[in-house]
């Protein structure tokens, strides 16, 4: 039984690498950058939820719309701002670029809120009993898994089946045709930002659900966890992310279990590194030919 308990601890915590992903394969397969200050949106997500729950008193429902919200507009900022003067610089400026707007929003954080831990609220409280009082489920997780399912078939709907959908799936492919076909590029790679951003906001109320602390550095490991992830199963690809969140967070949770809590990140690496050198494009990723 405690190795069940264990599996659903790593599918709750692995969910949530997925929808971090998830926004990271999205920015990556249509706008085919790394989008490393990620991570600290999910920071800046889960201050705003804190507040407007703790501060301002609003239901939890309303705080993490309140942070999808404000999350939604740091996206489309930082895409403005810092990414979208450099779409045709070398990858290596807009890497810098990016560990740049990532150290700002941590500082940021750390001169408005402090540097003291905040002690987050749960979007929802208690416990299932299965199994006769054997296993115990949280609702976090619950709600963390069904979110992160949601999430997942509706961003492939959307890319799917819509047209924006399709205007992103066009610009993957090739920019410059799609915007001889009459595609608006720049709003187009906006919107993506902005669904990420919003993804974000998601999984930081989510995170800090899970692991009720709050601080400017909150985002980082599991947002290089979830890059992680989104690579283990093949960055650009949907399904992708959603098997690499959850096949980390189960190999974290067994890892901590039944080998070390202290060498947990080492042996989540070390995997990643034995998948790559078997795949190089992902468990779900595709191998393309890029034209020199």
């Amino acid at each position: 039984m405690k190795f069940l308990a264990y599996l659903v601890s790593g599918i709750s915590l692995g969910s949530i690498y997925a929808i971090i992903a998830l926004g990271y394969t999205m920015v990556y397969g249509i706008a085919k950058m790394l989008n490393f200050a990620h991570g600290d949106v999910i920071m800046v997500g889960g201050y705003i939820s804190y507040i407007a729950a703790s501060n301002l008193g609003l239901p939890p429902l309303i705080s993490v719309l309140l942070a999808m919200a404000v999350c939604t507009v740091l996206g489309i900022t930082i895409e403005a701002l810092a990414y979208r003067p450099l779409r045709s610089a070398p990858k290596l400026a807009v890497l810098i670029t990016a560990i740049g707007v990532s150290y700002f929003l941590q500082n940021s954080a750390l001169l408005i809120f402090g540097a003291n831990p905040k002690a987050y609220s749960p979007v929802v409280s208690g416990t299932l009993q299965l199994f006769g009082g054997q296993l115990s489920v949280s609702y976090v997780s619950l709600l963390t898994v069904a979110c992160c399912i949601v999430i997942m078939v509706g961003l492939t709907l959307f890319t799917g089946r819509t047209r924006m959908g399709k205007a992103m799936r066009a610009c993957s492919e090739d920019k410059g045709a799609a915007q001889l076909m009459g595609i608006n590029v720049n709003r187009t790679i906006s919107l993506t930002f902005a669904i990420g951003s919003a993804l974000a906001a998601v999984a930081g109320a989510l995170l800090c659900s899970f692991s009720p602390t709050l601080m400017p550095t909150t985002g980082s490991m599991p947002g290089i966890k979830a890059f992680t992830a989104a690579v283990f199963g093949g960055i650009g690809s949907i399904p992708g992310a959603f098997l690499g969140g959850i096949l980390l967070g189960v190999i974290e949770s067994l890892a901590k279990a039944y080998i070390s809590t202290q060498l947990s990140n080492s042996i989540v690496f070390a995997v990643l590194i034995v998948i790559l050198l078997v795949r190089p494009a992902g468990l779900l990723g595709k191998h393309t030919q890029e034209k020199v």
